[in-house]
């Protein structure tokens, strides 16, 4: 065996702590508010969450286990399905990730507002503070990657503290009356549930980050797995804890139209000192979580046109090694996004884009769980012949779980994030007519043929 080459240093505990820090970014901090319309029922909608995101990470740690290659759900769907599934699977993780950016935006935003309130009735100011936040990491990750991580290691280290005060600390203050009647959307049980459920995967998406930097893990057929399950329970836990202690010390009323919903819950709970310590650390997490997936958004059209699956000008990097392409044109969508909805309340713009988010990122999902049951077939080596059985089970369920969320986005989110979907089909047939085109070409001239990408 040879041996390991000396960038592979992310050893378990750091893998895990990717896990965590991807997905604890924005999404629990507001999301109580987007819940409110729903009632305690929501924490019924959490723990089936709870449960999908487990299945969904066991399908990505034995992915993991048996191709530890760079790419996580486009390098499995790629793998299983080919090109045209492997161009979808990237077209909509990477819009997943420009869209969800809008949303971590609008949540930084809505943070900042317990220290300035213009924001929260001043929509052209909260627009610009949003998109001024964009632009300057954009601007940090373009210079460089080791800047864009050294944000992100900084703020990481920050999210906790405010989550941890109220999951563990809130329970002790909550009161009953508070919680209101228990299915409040007027609508039946399983039809809150469901949609509450759409809302409650937006801050588990991530959950699959340990298996994209695949490579740079030290024994990643180990690692990622344990990271990849172990930090999908822990963020669970902390999720469920902290959405019961805020609905128990946040009248229903109030809660359906806070911007900052636990550091209300904090204020309630220990007074205003602690409400600012939240809303401090609420803010620095969405920031530094913006960090982290705008960084993303660069890489995923980087790696796909590196493969010949996106245009070739997403794969131009700048002096330090950025894709700088990918990073500029996918902010200058967010900034389209952020404009087209910045008249609506800042609790309606975060509930509608992390729906569309959350759809585009549960297609990838369904596509990897879907390639596991096909590579098992195909690739039977690859797996242990001993648990197929139970493997076979979880791929099922996992897939199922996936189409159920996507059904609970909504008829008005499954209709405009199919339209994305399907609007990235001309530049996949565009894509092929460009290859052709330069085959013919190099037969004519009577140059070599480019070499056919690896599969």
């Amino acid at each position: 065996m040879t041996a390991q080459p000396a960038r592979r240093r992310l050893g378990l505990w750091m893998a895990t702590a990717l896990v965590v820090g991807n997905m604890i970014g924005s999404g629990v901090f507001l999301l109580p508010s987007s819940l409110a319309e729903y009632g305690p029922i929501s924490l019924i909608a959490w723990g089936f969450t709870a449960a999908g995101a487990i299945l969904l990470a066991l399908v990505f740690a034995r992915l993991s286990r048996a191709y530890p290659k760079t790419g996580g759900p486009y390098a499995y769907a790629r793998r299983a399905f080919g090109d045209f599934v492997g161009f979808q699977t990237a077209w909509g993780y990477w819009i997943a990730v420009w869209a969800g950016n809008a949303a971590i935006a609008v949540a930084f935003v809505g943070y900042l507002a317990h220290f300035w309130p213009t924001l929260g009735d001043d929509k052209v100011l909260a627009a610009a503070v949003g998109l001024a936040a964009i632009w300057v990491l954009t601007a940090i990750n373009a210079y460089g990657i080791r800047q864009g991580g050294a944000v992100q290691v900084a703020t990481t280290v920050i999210k906790l503290v405010p989550l941890l005060l109220i999951a563990i600390g809130g329970l002790f203050f909550v009161k009953s009356g508070n919680f209101g009647e228990f299915n409040a959307s007027g609508g039946s049980a399983f039809g809150a549930v469901t949609a509450a459920a759409a809302l409650t995967l937006w801050s588990f998406i991530g959950l699959e980050s340990a298996t994209v930097p695949a490579e740079d893990v030290d024994h990643p057929e180990k690692n990622i797995p344990r990271a990849t399950i172990a930090g999908t329970a822990v963020t669970a836990l902390i999720y469920i804890l902290g959405t019961v202690a805020v609905l128990g010390l946040v009248p229903a009323a109030a809660l359906a139209t806070s911007t900052a919903p636990f550091a209300d819950a904090a204020d309630a709970a220990f007074g205003g000192w602690a409400a600012d310590l939240v809303a401090v650390g609420a803010a620095i997490s969405a920031f530094g979580a913006l960090n982290g997936w705008i960084l993303l958004q660069g890489q995923i059209p980087f790696a796909a046109a590196r493969d010949g699956l996106f245009p070739r000008v997403f794969a131009r990097t700048g002096r330090g090694g950025t894709p700088v392409v990918g990073l500029v044109v996918s902010s200058v969508l967010v900034t389209g996004l952020m404009l087209m909805n910045y008249n609506a309340s800042l609790v309606d713009q975060f509930t509608f884009i992390i729906l569309l988010a959350t759809l585009t990122t549960v297609i990838p999902y369904a596509y990897a769980s879907l390639a596991e049951l096909v590579l098992m077939a195909t690739d039977r080596a690859a797996f242990s012949g001993r648990r197929l059985t139970r493997d076979t089970v979880i791929a099922l369920l996992a897939f199922g779980y996936t189409v159920w969320a996507i059904a609970g986005a909504g008829y008005e989110v499954v209709y405009k994030g199919t339209l994305l979907i399907f609007a990235g089909m001309p530049v996949y047939a565009w894509l092929k007519y460009r290859d052709q085109r330069a085959a013919v070409q190099a037969v004519e001239t009577g140059e070599p043929e480019p070499p056919a990408k690896a599969a």
